[in-house]
C-alpha cells in the first residue's frame, strides 16, 4: 500500500507590491510550500476564512490584521508583516504591529530571508503540536483551542503577544525567565527588540490577571535576571 501523499504547507500572501507578491510565492512553492496571491483585502478575509492558511503574510500597512484575528479559526495562525519598502522597522511601530495581533514583523526585500523566517516559525509550530492545550495557575486558565484565558472564570481579553507570554509561563511555572530568553521565544531569536519592550507588555498582563497588579502575586520580578510565574 502507497502511503499518502504530502500536502505542502499552505501560505497566504497578501502585498502590495505584484512583483514582490510573485517572487515571494515562487521562492515559497520552491520550497515546497504552497503560495496563493490575492491583490485586495477583501479577498484576503474571504481566501483565509475559506482556506485556514498554515500562514499569512501581508503588507504591514494594511488594517487586514484586526479582521483576521476575529475569525476564532485564524485565531493561532501565524501572520507574517512584510514591508518591502524600508531597510528597517522602529521600534515603536513593531510594538504596535505585535499588539495588532502580528507575529513577526519583516523589513527587508529579501524573498530567501522571509522564507527562513516563514520555515522557522512552522517548524516551531509543528514542534508544539500534540502537546497540552489546557493549562492553569490558581485561578488562571488557558484554553489554547479556543484561545481563551480566564481569571476566576472570567474571560480576559488579551493581545496575541500577552497571550503568547502567559502561555510561555503556564507551561513552566516558577521557572524563572530571563528577559533575552522571554524575547527570545515570543518575538523570535535574533529579533531587535529592546528589553523595555517585554517590562511593558508584562506590565500590562499583571493589569489583566493580577488581584492587585501593584503587588503583583502571579507573575513576579526576580530582580536582576527576570520574571517567574509564581505558583
Amino acid at each position: 500500500m502507497s502511503s499518502p501523499a504530502h500536502v505542502p504547507e499552505s501560505i497566504l500572501i497578501f502585498v502590495r507590491t505584484d512583483s514582490f507578491a510573485q517572487s515571494l510565492k515562487k521562492a515559497l512553492e520552491s520550497n515546497g510550500y504552497r503560495g496563493t496571491v490575492v491583490t485586495t483585502e477583501s479577498a484576503a478575509f474571504t481566501e483565509a476564512k475559506a482556506s485556514v492558511p498554515s500562514l499569512i503574510v501581508i503588507d504591514r500597512q494594511t488594517g487586514t490584521t484586526s479582521n483576521l484575528r476575529n475569525l476564532r479559526t485564524l485565531a493561532t495562525v501565524p501572520i507574517v508583516a512584510i514591508d518591502d519598502t524600508v531597510p528597517a522597522c522602529s521600534e515603536d511601530e513593531c510594538v504596535q504591529d505585535y499588539d495588532r495581533g502580528i507575529d513577526l514583523v519583516v523589513c527587508s526585500q529579501s524573498t530567501r530571508e522571509l522564507v527562513a523566517r516563514v520555515r522557522a516559525i512552522l517548524r516551531r509550530r509543528e514542534a508544539s503540536s500534540g502537546t497540552t492545550t489546557h493549562y492553569g495557575v490558581g485561578d488562571v486558565k488557558m484554553d489554547l483551542d479556543r484561545h481563551e484565558v480566564t481569571v476566576q472564570g472570567r474571560q480576559v481579553e488579551l493581545t496575541p503577544k500577552e497571550f503568547q507570554i502567559l502561555r510561555q509561563f503556564l507551561e513552566s511555572p516558577s521557572r524563572v525567565f530571563s528577559r533575552q530568553e522571554m524575547l527570545n521565544r515570543v518575538w523570535g531569536e535574533g529579533y531587535a527588540l529592546e528589553e523595555h519592550a517585554l517590562d511593558v507588555h508584562i506590565h500590562s498582563l499583571r493589569h489583566k490577571i493580577e488581584t492587585d497588579p501593584t503587588h503583583p502575586a502571579l507573575i513576579v520580578t526576580v530582580r536582576g535576571v527576570g520574571y517567574k510565574l509564581r505558583t
